[in-house]
């Protein structure tokens, strides 16, 4: 087995929770508590990625140079790492992150459209970056088909590419398939990582199936903190693995005051497995959807359930965020 390596999204994923609302001083202060803690990465970001702050997603309390100037020089063990989405961030973009100390990245696409990734890929390689193929919203492509988009990052210098399940939506089997199928096409020498979203209370053992099935870059967050139900709960995710005797470089005790002190008293809406966050892994819908869905419910006299079962029944994916409203017009107007 290779190397585990925790990675944490507390500070990118964990964005959505609090609609891209992170304080400067608290990301320096949370940055600080992981590192000490002895994750191996740490990503930071506005929760869509470099530029992700829009009127479509959701602006941020600060810039990402904002959140990322000054973290790199605070870490001793963990890697400073960013996410890019083809489309939203440029190679521009990547360039000043990796200016301001960003040593990793994850490419991050749709899990039909890894062939917008090379040329971003091959961008981070020529930076030195250690780069991260992220094929998002697995659960929509078979395990045959996600591992042929595996191949395309592979090929374009990824050295590592990810089964992303942002509508936590995944069941154990699920994750074991698309792991296999990575391990039968993918180089030895190509990691493999895993990200599992919560809403169907399965994000701690998908993670875990996965790395026995040789994933060795393990997504998780403080509290589960991320879109919907959040992500695999990184101090519950560190105990399991000390019960199964796996060597890594955490601190599970750190981990848990970080995630009770620094991290939980942030939640505006609690990061947990509800009726609407349930719906979102129920439905297969992508995990950020979920304040814009209750906003449009709200606006609009329905059920966010309704809405997020319908925009399952649509596959729409992330990115269409400025749909949700659509949808419930529609669904406000067939109601009358």
């Amino acid at each position: 087995m290779k190397e585990i390596k925790i990675v944490d999204v507390t500070l990118r994923d964990g964005m959505h929770a609090i609609r891209h609302q992170y304080a400067n001083e608290k990301i320096k202060e949370i940055a600080i508590a992981l590192d000490k803690a002895g994750v191996d990465a740490i990503e930071v970001s506005h929760g869509d990625g470099l530029a992700g702050g829009s009127f479509n997603y959701g602006f941020g309390a600060h810039t990402d140079w904002d959140w990322i100037a000054g973290i790199k020089d605070e870490l001793k063990h963990a890697k400073l790492t960013t996410l890019v989405i083809p489309g939203i961030a440029t190679i521009d973009d990547l360039k000043k992150a990796h200016e301001l100390g960003v040593e990793s990245v994850r490419i991050a696409t749709h899990c039909t459209e890894a062939d917008i990734a090379p040329q971003h890929i091959a961008a981070a390689k020529e930076l030195g970056m250690d780069v991260g193929g992220f094929l998002m919203m697995a659960h929509m492509n078979p395990p045959k088909e996600l591992a042929q988009q595996a191949l395309l990052m592979e090929a374009a210098g990824a050295d590592c590419v990810y089964v992303t399940d942002s509508a936590g939506a995944l069941l154990m089997d699920g994750v074991v398939d698309r792991i296999k199928a990575f391990k039968d096409v993918l180089k030895p020498e190509t990691e493999i990582g895993i990200h599992c979203h919560h809403n169907l209370s399965l994000g701690v053992a998908n993670t875990i199936v996965a790395m026995q099935h040789g994933a060795n870059r393990l997504d998780a967050s403080l509290t589960g903190m991320g879109a919907g139900a959040g992500n695999a709960p990184l101090e519950v995710l560190v105990a399991v693995l000390n019960k199964m005797e796996v060597k890594h470089n955490a601190d599970v005790y750190q981990l848990m005051d970080a995630a009770e002190d620094l991290v939980r008293p942030l939640q505006e809406r609690p990061v947990r497995v509800d009726r609407e966050t349930l719906s979102l892994g129920y439905a297969g819908v992508y995990s950020s959807f979920l304040l814009h869905a209750e906003r449009a419910a709200k606006k609009y006299g329905l059920d966010t359930r309704a809405i997020l079962e319908e925009l399952g029944k649509r596959n729409m994916v992330g990115g269409q965020e400025d749909m949700i409203v659509d949808v419930a017009l529609d669904m406000a107007g067939a109601n009358k």
